[in-house]
């Protein structure tokens, strides 16, 4: 499982000219799922979000976490994250997972979020969507679970 993280001023994601997930200062997270990953992962996965200490302290310092600054958390699948680009012109996605395993284990992802973090909101699985944001820093970083 991949989740690439940006700390963001704001984020939002449209779908068809209507918004659907919004958040201020927080963590817009694109999350991609492989076909060897599990709830395991997930929780492991999202542990780490919750705790990734990405924000400024009062020194500058990234010595915060997202739970910490009161953040809002902005979730969104993405399947081509779990690409294969190591060879060739054309990405591979022959690791990625199933679209019913990707949908099972985001929307798995996203009930854990909102049970331990107060404001989570999302995309909608496999739709077309618009994403905008505004990159804090800019501040990206790329979690895995293997």
């Amino acid at each position: 499982m991949k989740a690439l993280i940006q700390r963001v001023c704001s984020a939002s994601v449209d779908i068809s000219g209507e918004r659907v997930g919004e958040i201020g200062p927080g963590i817009m997270l694109l999350l991609g799922v492989e076909k060897t990953d599990s709830e395991s992962q997930a929780d492991k996965l999202l542990d780490k979000v919750l705790a990734y200490r990405i924000f400024s302290d009062e020194d500058g310092k990234m010595n915060l976490n997202l739970q910490q600054v009161g953040g809002g958390l902005l979730v969104v699948s993405q399947f081509t994250l779990v690409a294969d680009t190591r060879k060739g012109l054309r990405p591979s996605f022959s690791s990625g997972a199933t679209p019913e395993q990707g949908e099972r284990l985001y929307d798995y992802f996203v009930e854990q979020a909102r049970a331990r973090h107060a404001e989570v909101a999302t995309g909608r699985f496999a739709a077309e969507m618009q994403v905008g944001l505004v990159n804090d820093g800019p501040v990206t970083f790329l979690l895995e679970t293997n």
